[in-house]
């Protein structure tokens, strides 16, 4: 019986457009491979982590959507864990299906509580959905 999971991983914020389509496609293989069943991956752009990674200020995250089961995500996690472009990941098995909001845009300093009150509610650009 498969479960429902989600994966946010972080890689390195200067990688290119070829790079980071690699590593998208080698994540959907792997579920592939082991008879998960894709549902979604989404860019949230780069952001400013909490503390540096490797001397990096900034990651851009990733989140993935997909049902599967327990040794899928045993192997996906070994995969990032081995891939020196993927800084953090962190996977969550989900109770039910659950609707994830979009996310929110980075905020400047200058922003006012009013001004950032909406932003988070408005979706973010850099989101992308890729279905099979």
């Amino acid at each position: 019986m498969s479960r429902m999971y989600e994966t946010i991983y972080i890689v390195q914020p200067d990688l290119g457009d070829e790079e980071i389509k690699a590593l998208s496609t080698k994540v959907q293989d792997v579920i592939a491979s082991m008879n998960g069943d894709f549902k979604r991956l989404e860019d949230w752009g780069t952001r400013k982590l909490a503390y540096p990674i490797n001397k990096n200020p900034r990651g851009r995250y990733f989140y993935l959507r997909f049902d599967a089961d327990a040794p899928l995500i045993a192997e996906l996690e070994r995969r990032l864990r081995l891939d020196d472009k993927v800084i953090r990941y962190q996977s969550v098995k989900l109770e039910q299906e659950v609707v994830v909001p979009a996310a929110a845009p980075a905020k400047s300093a200058e922003e006012g509580t009013e001004e950032v009150a909406a932003a988070t509610e408005a979706p973010a650009e850099t989101t992308t959905t890729v279905e099979e």
